[in-house]
C-alpha cells in the first residue's frame, strides 16, 4: 500500500516538474520572462556596487566649472581649446584620446551662416585642432540617424576635420548606443549594419578599444591583433535586429561628474587640460598609458540614458549614466575580457529542473503555507545562487526558476483541491460516524492517511457500559428502551468527540472508543481520561434526565461503568468485502472491555489500568487500587479507581 502510494506521489512530481519546466522553458524562449529577467539583472548591478578599480579609461568632463569659464563662447568656437586638451594628454602619454562630441559645423562655416563676411583669421581658426588630429591617436564621433522615411544616414565631422586625421573613416566611430525594449542601455554594438547587410562602420567604444589595442603592440614590440578584432564580436543591425548584441561589463555605478562627487571611473576636468601648467599637473600626468574619453557631463548640456543604475530598489537611489562613463563601460569591457556571458543552456536547463524538482517534491510533502514559504526560499536560494555567477561574470536566468516554482506550487495546489476534495469525502463517509468533523479535518491536515489494510498502533481504548440495562429495560417499552438509548448515547458521544476520540463502535448498550487512531495523539492516555470523566458526569445528567422522563416508573437507578486500557492494536478496515468498518483489534482491546466488566464487582465507575495512569503523566485523582485476574491474561492487571484529574 505505501510502495503504491510512493509510486504514485513519484509520479505526479514527476508530471509536475515536466509541466512546470515545460511552462519556464516556453516563457523563456518567447521573452515573456524578459522584464522580470531585467529588473533582477538590474538589483544585482546595484547590490555589486564597484566591482572592480578601471583600469584603461579616464574620462576628461567638459563639465559646469568648464562652461562658467568658457560661458561666452559657443561650442562652435572651441577648436583651440580642443587642439590644446589633445596636446596635453598626448604629451602626458595618453594612449588613445576619443572626442565625445560631433564636430558638425566649423567656425569659418558658423560665421558663413551668420552671413559674416570671412576673414583669414576665421579660415585659420581651426588649425591648431586639424593638426592635432592629423598627429593621431584621436578618435571622433558619429552618429547613425534615420529620416522621416525611414532611411539611415550616417552624420560624420566635418569634412576638414575628417580629411585631416590619419585614417579618415577609419578613425570615427558612431557614438549609438543599443537599448532594449524598454529603453535601458545594457548591451553595446560593436558594428552598425543596415537592413541590406551594409557595414556602416565600427561604433565610437569599439573602435577606441582596437585603436588602444593597436598601439599597445606597438609600444610593446608585439603583433598587432587580429584584423578581425570587431569581426570576432557579435554584429547587429542598427535597428538592433539580427545577432544579439554582448553585454556591458559595468564596472559600477554611475559618477556624479567631476568636481561634484566620486564616480566609478577616474575623472579629470577638462579646464584643467586647457591650464597653461597643465603638463605638470599631477593629475594630467595620471594620464599615461589610459583612454581618455573627452565628453560632456555638464548640467546644461546633459548627454544621460538609463542603465541598470537608473532603477529604485529598496533605497538604492536611482542614477542616470552619462553617455561618456557609458563608452568608458564599453571599452573597459572589451580591453579587460570581462563580458557578462549567459550561461550554458544545457546548464541553464539543469538548475531549472533541480530547483523545480525539490520544490516539487516539498510542496507535495508539506501543507500549503510550509510549501509557501519552501517556494519563496527556492526562490531566494536561486537567485542568491544567480547573483553569485553574476559576480564573477556569469549570466544565470532566475525568472524561469520562479515561474516554474509558482506553476508547480499552483499545479500541487490543484491537486490537493481535487485529491483532497475527494480523501475528505471518503473520510467523512467513513469515519464521520465515529468522529469529529474537526478530526477529519486534523487527518487531512497532517498530510497522514490512514493503512486502511491494517497498521499497528499504540491506543488508549475505552469502554462504557450500562449497568443493569436488562432490569431497566424490562420494565420500559420497547420504543422507550430506544428513546433511552439513543438519548444516552448521543449524550456519552460528545466527550469522546471532544476529545479526539474515534466511536469505534456500539455494542447494545455499550460504547467503545479508540484514542490516538486514526489521528496519532501523543497524549491519548490524557484524552481518553478526560472523555471518561466527561461521560461519567454525562450519565450523571442523564440519570436526572430519567428519573423525570419515567417519573413513578420505579425504575432501577441509572448507572454506568467505564474501563480504559492502553496497549498496542491493529488498526484497519475489518468485515467482508461488501460491508468494511474502520475498527481496532487486540490484546488493548480485550483487555479494556474486562477492565470495564470488573467495574460492576469493584463498585467504580471509571476504572484505569496503571499503563494508562502511568502514560497520563498527569496528576490523575485515584481512589481505590486493586490487582485482579482477567479473562485472557496469565498476569494479573493492577487497575485503579479514577475520580478525577489535576
Amino acid at each position: 500500500m505505501k510502495k503504491t502510494r510512493l509510486s504514485r506521489k513519484f509520479k505526479l512530481a514527476l508530471l509536475l516538474v515536466i509541466a512546470a519546466s515545460l511552462v519556464a522553458e516556453l516563457a523563456t524562449r518567447t521573452g515573456w520572462l524578459e522584464m522580470p529577467e531585467h529588473i533582477t539583472y538590474d538589483l544585482f548591478h546595484q547590490l555589486a556596487g564597484v566591482r572592480y578599480q578601471p583600469e584603461h579609461v579616464v574620462i576628461a568632463a567638459i563639465d559646469d566649472q568648464t562652461l562658467l569659464e568658457h560661458y561666452e563662447e559657443p561650442m562652435a568656437f572651441w577648436g583651440p581649446h580642443f587642439a590644446r586638451a589633445i596636446e596635453v594628454m598626448r604629451n602626458a602619454g595618453a594612449r588613445v584620446i576619443g572626442l565625445d562630441y560631433l564636430f558638425s559645423v566649423s567656425a569659418e562655416s558658423w560665421l558663413s551662416k551668420l552671413g559674416i563676411p570671412g576673414s583669414d583669421k576665421s579660415r585659420t581658426y581651426d588649425i591648431p585642432l586639424r593638426v592635432q588630429l592629423a598627429s593621431g591617436q584621436v578618435v571622433l564621433a558619429s552618429n547613425v540617424v534615420t529620416d522621416a522615411s525611414g532611411k539611415q544616414e550616417v552624420l560624420l565631422p566635418i569634412r576638414d576635420y575628417l580629411f585631416s586625421l590619419p585614417q579618415g573613416l577609419d578613425g570615427v566611430g558612431a557614438a549609438n548606443l543599443f537599448a532594449d525594449p524598454d529603453g535601458v542601455v545594457r548591451r553595446f554594438l560593436p558594428e552598425l549594419v543596415e537592413d541590406g547587410g551594409k557595414t556602416l562602420g565600427p561604433t565610437f567604444a569599439a573602435l577606441l578599444a582596437e585603436h588602444a589595442l593597436q598601439t599597445e603592440s606597438s609600444e610593446e614590440g608585439k603583433a598587432p591583433p587580429d584584423q578581425n578584432f570587431l569581426k570576432s564580436l557579435p554584429a547587429v543591425k542598427s535597428d538592433g535586429s539580427g545577432a544579439f548584441p554582448p553585454a556591458i561589463g559595468f564596472v559600477g555605478p554611475p559618477g556624479q561628474g567631476a568636481g561634484t562627487g566620486p564616480g566609478t571611473f577616474p575623472r579629470l576636468s577638462f579646464r584643467r587640460l586647457l591650464d597653461p601648467q597643465a603638463e605638470t599637473d599631477p593629475e594630467v600626468q595620471r594620464l599615461k598609458g589610459k583612454v581618455v574619453i573627452v565628453g560632456s557631463e555638464s548640467s546644461a548640456l546633459l548627454d544621460i540614458h538609463l542603465t541598470p543604475y537608473a532603477r529604485g530598489f529598496f533605497g538604492l537611489k536611482p542614477r542616470m549614466m552619462g553617455g561618456a562613463e557609458l563608452h568608458a563601460n564599453i571599452v573597459e569591457t572589451l580591453l579587460t575580457g570581462r563580458f557578462p556571458r549567459p550561461v550554458p543552456s544545457l546548464l541553464r536547463v539543469f538548475c531549472l529542473v533541480v530547483f523545480l524538482a525539490v520544490g516539487t517534491i516539498l510542496f507535495l510533502e508539506l501543507p500549503p503555507w510550509q510549501g509557501f514559504g519552501v517556494g519563496i526560499a527556492i526562490c531566494i536560494l536561486s537567485t542568491a545562487s544567480s547573483y553569485l555567477l553574476f559576480r564573477v561574470y556569469w549570466v544565470l536566468p532566475v525568472a524561469g526558476v520562479q515561474l516554474g516554482l509558482a506553476a508547480s506550487y499552483l499545479g500541487t495546489l490543484a491537486l490537493r483541491l481535487t485529491g483532497e476534495e475527494r480523501e475528505r469525502a471518503r473520510l467523512r463517509q467513513m469515519f464521520g460516524r465515529y468522529v469529529s468533523d474537526e478530526v477529519v479535518e486534523k487527518l487531512l491536515g497532517t498530510g497522514r492517511m490512514p493503512d486502511l489494510g491494517g497498521e499497528g498502533v499504540c491506543v488508549t481504548v475505552l469502554f462504557a457500559d450500562i449497568r443493569n440495562f436488562t432490569t431497566i429495560s424490562e420494565q420500559l417499552a420497547p420504543h422507550e428502551v430506544l428513546e433511552m438509548l439513543n438519548t444516552y448515547l448521543s449524550r456519552v458521544c460528545e466527550p469522546i468527540l471532544e476529545q479526539g476520540g474515534t466511536v469505534d463502535k456500539f455494542i447494545g448498550d455499550g460504547i467503545m472508543a479508540v484514542f490516538g487512531s486514526p489521528v496519532l495523539y501523543e497524549d491519548h492516555a490524557q484524552r481518553a481520561l478526560r472523555a471518561a470523566l466527561g461521560i461519567a458526569r454525562e450519565a450523571g445528567d442523564f440519570s436526572s434526565w430519567m428519573e423525570k422522563r419515567f417519573e413513578g416508573r420505579n425504575l432501577t437507578q441509572f448507572r454506568i461503568g467505564i474501563g480504559l486500557h492502553l496497549g498496542d492494536v491493529v488498526a484497519g478496515n475489518v468485515g467482508s468485502p461488501r460491508r468494511l468498518e474502520y475498527t481496532a483489534i487486540g490484546d488493548a482491546v480485550n483487555t479494556a472491555s474486562r477492565i470495564e466488566g470488573l467495574t460492576k464487582e469493584l463498585g467504580w465507575g471509571i476504572a484505569a489500568s496503571r499503563e494508562v495512569i502511568d502514560a497520563a503523566n498527569l496528576a490523575v485523582v485515584t481512589r481505590n487500587r486493586a490487582k485482579l485476574n482477567v479473562k485472557g491474561r496469565k498476569e494479573p492487571v493492577e487497575v485503579f479507581e479514577v475520580i478525577d484529574m489535576v
